[in-house]
């Protein structure tokens, strides 16, 4: 079987990383993600979490990063949860909408929500379906079980993006925004941050980063990866989904947690970097 056939209309995407990225046993990765969980404890915010951005390397090196974004949102109810992740293997224009079954985990099934991502791609002729974007990419894979063990629920909308120019950021920031008009949803930007520097340099240009999303500033950010000064593998979903929740209500950024592989490996010298963050807007008035 190809990695085409298994995502034809009506069949689960399998996963593809499990047993690589983190362990293909579901107990074992439940216990996995507990165990980050409870070492982290959530950020007092002034407002409502509209978005996160999480790393997406493996969970050795990044989980426990990654957890600081999810525990922002551990016992919270999103009907929906747009990932958005950069794609690592093909080359395709605009980005790609996955609208049909589900991914599977070791954790079970997450269903796709195939009425919202046929909304979305009907909002551009640049959001398409390419079933080799979400084939074998893990960067959108890896989020999942976290978003398994911190909701009790939700239906799942995949975006995999190969261009990340100012263009297809801004086409997909107004389509996500578009549809969140009439829908509870959840966005999450995967991303690492600078590769194979020294220690010390990585700091220096993941710090450009931070910065960035700090001051809710999606397009210094798009300026700063274009220019060089800071480096991200997920530049374009960070920057899609900072422009989408400031269109969703969002008014401000915050780095929860910042670390990098060498911190794990004691490797210094070839290090890759990894950041948690969550965007978040006022509260919404109920009753």
């Amino acid at each position: 079987m190809s990695p085409d056939d298994f995502l034809a209309p009506g069949q689960i995407r399998p996963p593809a990383v499990a047993g690589q990225f983190y362990t293909g046993d579901g107990r074992a990765l439940g216990a996995e993600i507990d165990a980050y969980l409870e070492e982290v404890s959530p950020e007092p915010l002034d407002g409502d979490v509209l978005g996160l951005i999480a790393p997406h390397a493996g969970y050795i090196y990044s989980g426990q990063v990654a957890a600081h974004a999810y525990r922002q949102i551990q016992g919270r109810t999103f009907e929906n949860v747009a990932v958005v992740a950069p794609s690592h293997r093909t080359a395709f224009a605009g980005a790609s909408v996955y609208h049909q079954g589900g991914y599977r985990t070791p954790l079970g099934v997450v269903p796709v929500n195939a009425d919202l991502a046929r909304s979305l791609m009907v909002r551009s002729d640049r959001l398409n379906f390419y079933p080799q974007a979400h084939a074998q990419e893990h960067s959108l894979e890896v989020q999942l079980p976290f978003l398994q063990r911190t909701l009790k629920s939700f239906q799942l909308v995949p975006i995999v993006m190969g261009d990340q120019d100012m263009t297809t950021c801004r086409m997909l920031a107004d389509a996500l925004a578009f549809v969140a008009r009439d829908n509870d949803i959840l966005l999450v930007a995967s991303t690492d941050l600078s590769h194979f520097h020294s220690q010390d340099e990585a700091r220096v240009l993941d710090q450009t980063i931070l910065q960035k999303v700090n001051d809710f500033d999606p397009r210094g950010l798009h300026e700063t990866l274009r220019s060089g000064r800071g480096e991200a593998c997920g530049g374009g979903p960070m920057v899609a989904v900072m422009m989408a929740a400031r269109e969703m209500g969002a008014t401000a950024g915050r780095v929860l947690h910042y670390a990098t592989s060498g911190d794990v490996s004691g490797d210094r010298q070839n290090v890759v970097g990894y950041m948690a963050a969550v965007l978040y807007g006022p509260r919404k008035e109920t009753g």
